[in-house]
């Protein structure tokens, strides 16, 4: 049985104020193909479908439009809520959708029923948990003793009342111990969010979301897809891609990737301003694509982010990695300031801030300019 495994696709999202619409619609189409082509059994969409738990209209009629073509491909889908959805609008109206192959889970009410689908080896139950904290179970087992995220999460396995002897599979939203995550992700204080893989093992296969790289924890039976889309400049390395999960008889399975290919990519450059800004450097590359740029020049340049951005329209942050930045220089105060010119004052200031002195032709300047404003004073 074939699954095609996706997460965390975050529809509505916005990396440092620049709308990732454009390059979401295009991704699901590219993931459209890719299923039309690898004709699974099966989709598991493994929560985080928006970025807001009230999402934009904009954001659902994109997932409505997504849906409505697998419902067309016949496709059965299999869907819960992430800790960025509201997991009662993600599940709204599940019992009517049903019917179409179209499977939302329900908000946690302490009990989930499996889904049962059928290849040449028999049945695989399929089982969908919505995101869960241990203040979400507590209240359906009073008797149980739950201090952390493992004993919620034990609790909520051991009570789908799992046949090992049969093919189990399970869809969920954790962070379990030993993933690797990004900046974009949600992150508990001191991981208080861990949860021990140990709770999974009854499951033949375990697709995650929550963590944006794609990542095996411990072994291919418990796996993140990753997002599709690369959503921080800490994921510039990153590798998207959807997961094909394929079980065989009880205990076979084989797990690989398909590469996902962004209608822009998301990279870090860096140089001197002259450099970047040289024409037989930039010209040829993308420079349409999402950009961190890191200037090296020792003085700042005015108004560089208008100037670069008319080369690089896509640029999202920029900064400096120069003397000034590397000492870590911050507020600075001046010693004795009452016994120095406003020039020698700011000229302690510059060599704080930026780690050099002025040279003999800016203090000349800055004495000068000193002087017309207190002619002008006068």
């Amino acid at each position: 049985m074939k699954f095609i495994h996706l997460a965390d696709l975050h529809l509505g999202k916005r990396v440092l104020e620049y709308s990732m619409t454009g390059e979401q619609s295009h991704i699901l189409g590219e993931i459209l193909r890719v299923i039309g082509e690898e004709r699974p059994d099966a989709v598991l969409i493994a929560g985080d479908v928006y970025d807001k738990s009230i999402p934009s209209v904009e954001a659902v009629e994109m997932f409505d439009g997504f849906l409505g073509r697998l419902a067309e491909m016949g496709t059965e889908t299999f869907i819960i809520s992430g800790n960025h959805d509201s997991p009662e609008r993600v599940g709204f109206a599940s019992g009517l959708i049903d019917p179409s192959g179209i499977h939302l889970a329900p908000a946690y009410r302490g009990r989930t029923e499996p889904f049962v689908l059928r290849d040449g080896f028999g049945p695989v139950k399929l089982y969908m948990l919505p995101f869960l904290k241990p203040a979400m179970v507590r209240p359906f087992f009073p008797d149980a003793r739950i201090d952390s995220w493992t004993d919620a999460l034990r609790t909520a396995v051991d009570a789908l009342e799992i046949d090992p002897a049969e093919r189990n599979v399970l869809v969920a939203h954790q962070f379990v111990t030993g993933g690797e995550r990004s900046e974009s992700e949600e992150v508990s204080v001191g991981g208080a969010d861990n949860v021990d893989a140990s709770v999974f093992d009854a499951f033949d296969y375990v697709a995650l979301g929550h963590l944006h790289r794609p990542q095996n924890v411990g072994s291919p039976r418990v796996r993140y897809a990753g997002s599709p889309l690369k959503y921080s400049f800490s994921e510039v390395d990153h590798d998207k891609s959807l997961t094909v999960a394929e079980l065989g008889e009880k205990d076979s399975l084989t797990v690989r990737t398909v590469p996902l290919k962004p209608v822009r990519d998301m990279r870090r450059i860096r140089g001197t301003y002259r450099e970047l800004t040289d024409r037989s450097r930039y010209l040829g590359t993308a420079t349409d694509d999402l950009l961190q740029i890191t200037l090296t020049d020792e003085e700042d340049i005015p108004d560089a982010a208008g100037k670069l951005a008319a080369i690089y329209p896509n640029l999202l942050k920029l900064d400096y990695d120069n003397a000034r930045t590397r000492s870590g220089a911050g507020a600075v105060s001046a010693e004795n300031p009452e016994r120095k010119t406003p020039a020698a004052l700011f000229a302690e200031f510059y060599e704080k801030q930026n780690g050099l002195p002025l040279t003999e032709e800016m203090m000349a300047y800055v004495e000068a300019l000193f002087e017309k404003i207190g002619e002008e004073e006068r």
